[in-house]
């Protein structure tokens, strides 16, 4: 299995694999001894969508038969024209058609496992959880709606099995994904499913009774968020929110569909803070969007000022083909949007050293990610998701991966802490 693109992708990968798991397939851990290569793409920008027919080629090349899945899977005509040998061509989240692909090239008598356990491609101490599909919003730049479709959330009770199954397992966090986690039941109109209600208030409150750490993402600001932070200060979820604002400046959010009212933003962070003083706020902008001027930009900087995040991420506007914003007038030149995510990062680099540099000396909770067995050991706070945040390295550590640990913070970096366990 080749697993690309977002963690969304990577739970589809899991899945695929669990049910590929349950007729009795086993993954090999490279392409010579596997029978067929899987390949879940991506689809969402043009550079994802090359590395993705790099990748599907790379199979071709060492294995020959290859199932392409994924994002991506949409173009099967373009595939298919650069790839012809490829077996099967199926879009995102047709699990079933993926797993009748590898059965039709490498047929295997059913053995089906009862009450078989999730498969994982992620360390066993954590777990990404999907609790939904798809997206209702039509951001220009996106075209999240037409590969997934619109919003479809999952029943709660079922969220809430596969949760309690990984905590089983050895899960010590819970990541919880989705495209619209904030939207989470609306297409449900929050019904009641075995006395849970299809709502992500009253999900994440049930995920925090497991005694997992549990951590959002993909939070739309709407204003049922204000109804997660007494959840955070009774220390049910984490003190964490990953709220893609994308800009600040009021007609670069029109221009891009977004909602437009990032003083209202302020305050509810402001009050937010008030609430939970420890609460880590992480975010991705798009610097350049189509139309956005050096008085735009200025503003965007000045805005993350005010805002003072703690985690933010930010990547130069492209067009995506079947995107809105492709016709949209005022293209930035390459050269001037390079320019401003150089201006933005060198911004969000210095403010993040300094929120870091006010943590040196008080102590945290660190899960640990990996361990060298001589001392040495990488972790993350609760301010920290895997991959995307920073990290805790640690001295005279001893504890194992996935064991959550009280630490002293002893140094700071522009991204990343220096402890040792108390």
């Amino acid at each position: 299995m080749v697993s690309l693109g977002c963690p969304k992708a990577l739970v589809d990968s899991e899945r695929i694999l669990t049910a590929l798991r349950g007729d009795g397939y086993a993954m090999s851990a490279d392409y010579a001894g596997a029978d067929v290569v899987i390949v879940n793409t991506c689809g969402f920008l043009d550079s994802a969508k090359a590395e993705s027919l790099e990748a599907i080629g790379e199979a071709i090349a060492e294995n020959g038969r290859v199932v392409v899945t994924g994002c991506l899977g949409v173009e099967a005509e373009r595939i298919r024209e650069r790839f012809p040998a490829v077996l099967a061509i199926t879009g995102p989240q047709q699990y079933e058609a993926v797993v009748g692909a590898v059965r039709d090239a490498a047929p295997m008598p059913p053995q089906p496992f009862v009450d078989l356990a999730p498969t994982k491609l992620t360390p066993r101490h954590y777990s990404y959880l999907k609790i939904s599909e798809g997206c209702n919003h039509r951001c220009a730049f996106c075209i999240i709606p037409s590969l997934r479709g619109d919003l479809a959330s999952r029943r709660p009770d079922a969220i809430l099995r596969e949760a309690e199954k990984l905590v089983a397992a050895g899960t010590r966090e819970l990541l919880v994904i989705s495209q619209d986690t904030s939207a989470y039941g609306r297409d449900l109109r929050h019904a009641d499913y075995n006395g849970r209600r299809a709502h992500i208030t009253d999900l994440a409150r049930d995920l925090g009774s497991l005694g997992a750490w549990v951590r959002l993402h993909y939070v739309y600001p709407y204003a049922s968020v204000d109804e997660l932070i007494p959840l955070m200060a009774d220390g049910l979820i984490l003190p964490y929110l990953d709220i893609p604002f994308q800009h600040a400046a009021p007609g670069v959010l029109r221009a891009m569909r977004r909602p437009a009212n990032e003083a209202r933003v302020l305050e509810r962070l402001a009050a937010w803070r008030a609430a939970v003083p420890d609460i880590a706020i992480r975010s991705t902008f798009i610097v350049g969007f189509p139309g956005e001027s050096e008085t735009d930009f200025a503003y965007l900087l000045q805005w993350l000022e005010e805002a003072q995040l703690d985690r933010v991420g930010a990547f130069a506007y492209e067009n995506v083909a079947g995107a809105a914003a492709n016709d949209l007038p005022g293209h930035v030149p390459e050269e001037e949007k390079q320019e401003r995510l150089a201006r933005f990062m060198e911004t969000s680099a210095r403010i993040s050293a300094a929120k870091l540099a006010a943590k040196v000396g008080r102590r945290i909770d660190v899960i640990i990610d990996e361990a060298d067995g001589e001392g040495g050991a990488t972790g993350r706070g609760q301010a920290d998701a895997p991959e995307i945040d920073g990290q805790v390295f640690l001295r005279d550590c001893h504890a194992a991966p996935g064991d959550i640990v009280r630490v002293v913070v002893e140094d700071a970096d522009e991204h990343d802490l220096y402890g040792v366990p108390v």
